[in-house]
């Protein structure tokens, strides 16, 4: 979708922030005792969160993975054949690979460095971390903040992208 250089920023620092937040809610509301006992307080506290986690995620899927999402994406269907579809295997490649990275950072931040959890425990902590968040960094890549993105990308670029 992005055309040029800094639109792929835009897009990037987008998508960061928007994955970012979603999922900071989504854990945040887990520490707090569950979901069904989440309070309003925690979208303040995710808040809180997402204003670094974002970095993270801007930098590792700039690293790699978004190159290696779309050589998987490539792989399994062509922009061709199907760009609905195409996108779909863009998004789910990439939460492939960035689920793991932004759960080692987590595990590394939240369970061992601020959680006071040991080093040694660090490959159980990471695993722990990627079963527990990757059903739901999936779905609200495809359904929430995909097409966020998407659509406040299109309306930033609403002119760039009629002349191209």
């Amino acid at each position: 979708m992005p055309k040029t250089k800094l639109q792929g920023i835009i897009f990037g620092l987008l998508m960061s922030v928007t994955m970012a937040y979603g999922m900071e809610v989504y854990n945040v509301a887990l520490k707090e005792g569950g979901l069904s006992q989440m309070t309003n307080h925690v979208f303040w506290d995710a808040l809180l969160e997402a204003a670094y986690m974002w970095l993270f995620v801007f930098v590792f899927s700039n690293l790699w993975g978004n190159r290696i999402g779309h050589k998987l994406a490539d792989k399994i269907c062509r922009a061709e054949d199907s760009p609905f579809l195409h996108t779909l295997f863009i998004s789910g490649c990439t939460v492939l690979i960035m689920c793991p990275t932004m759960s080692a950072v987590a595990a590394v931040l939240f369970s061992v460095i601020l959680g006071g959890g040991s080093w040694d425990q660090l490959p159980a902590y990471w695993v722990a971390t990627v079963l527990k968040n990757f059903p739901m960094v999936l779905l609200w890549n495809l359904f929430a903040a995909g097409p966020v993105t998407r659509l406040l990308f299109r309306r930033i670029f609403a002119r760039q992208l009629a002349e191209a």
